[in-house]
């Protein structure tokens, strides 16, 4: 389905768009799509990939920013390999 979509941009950023789109045998609502399709792909792929247990675990980890990953993980194969 195809819905009309009005933005509001510099103008040297339009005509340096529709150069490339020109250049590229494109128009530019089609280069504006592929950009937002590039966006928003790995939400995608994500949510078509992952099996549904897997996505209920989804955000469930709280206080990840506080965590050190690395230092844990190299932690770990310290104890594992001494």
């Amino acid at each position: 389905m195809e819905s009309k979509l009005t933005l509001k941009l510099d103008g040297r950023a339009i005509r340096r768009a529709k150069r490339y789109a020109r250049s590229n045998q494109d128009s530019l609502s089609r280069l504006v799509e592929k950009f937002f399709n590039s966006l928003t792909q790995n939400e995608l792929d994500i949510d078509e990939k992952l099996p549904p247990i897997i996505k209920s675990l989804a955000g469930i980890l709280k206080n990840k920013d506080k965590i050190d990953f690395q230092g844990e993980y190299a932690d770990y194969l310290e104890r594992k390999y001494r």
